[in-house]
């Protein structure tokens, strides 16, 4: 195995001592260790959910005979951070996301790999460091979200845009478009619509770093933790 490099041997002693004092058992350090990337933060819609889908996540590797390591990783929701500064980031934040991960993987000799991500820039950045390390490794998305209901019709976050050039327009009043903002979104997951988030958790599947439904089970169906 690949974590042989930090766990076999008179001369690993030291690291064998560093990974008992995390509660690893003899019987942990003869299995592969499994990194998980977990992208969880409580500003991204399509993120603010992975903490139950990591823990799903660490179950199956238990079971599966491995020892699941958990480790953060960044992330940039580039809907909030369009038109101001913030926006200058978001592509940066792609090659920093590929980097730690890559870093990860590389510093403590993890077996494989599973990188659970949602949004824009975050699953490119998993994919580049998956095809950098050539381990095994799979994506698991956090899925996209539901849609609203406004007036009777489905809503989602290109509704809101759209709303904005209404009102400009007069053809929406400010408390419309207030109302139809409290709906666009109901739910945890990455923006209802084909943006960069959907297209490339779709595409993960087509590469075969996902499984079937990766791109599009929504967000908070059991099926997407099964």
């Amino acid at each position: 195995m690949r974590s042989d490099r930090i766990k076999k041997g008179v001369e690993r002693a030291p690291h064998r001592s560093l990974l008992r004092a995390l509660g690893f058992s003899d019987d942990d350090l003869k299995k592969p260790l499994i990194g998980i990337a977990n992208s969880f933060n409580e500003i991204i819609p399509g993120h603010i959910h992975l903490r139950s889908l990591v823990e799903a996540v660490k179950a199956g590797v238990l079971s599966a005979g491995g020892v699941p390591v958990e480790f953060g990783v960044i992330g940039v929701c580039d809907g909030i951070a369009m038109n101001h500064e913030g926006m200058k980031y978001s592509l940066p934040s792609r090659d920093l996301i590929a980097d730690s991960v890559e870093i990860m993987a590389m510093s403590h000799a993890f077996d494989g790999l599973v990188l659970v991500t949602s949004c824009d820039k975050i699953t490119p950045g998993m994919l580049m460091a998956a095809f950098r390390l050539n381990i095994p490794s799979v994506i698991l998305a956090g899925g996209p979200m539901l849609t609203g209901k406004y007036k009777g019709k489905e809503v989602n976050l290109i509704s809101a845009f759209e709303a904005i050039g209404k009102v400009k327009k007069g053809e929406m009043s400010e408390e419309e478009l207030f109302e139809l903002e409290a709906c666009a979104c109901p739910t945890c997951g990455s923006c209802a619509g084909m943006f960069t988030a959907n297209s490339m958790n779709c595409l993960s599947e087509a590469l075969g770093l996902a499984l079937p439904g990766n791109g599009t089970i929504p967000a908070v169906y059991s099926d997407r933790v099964r």
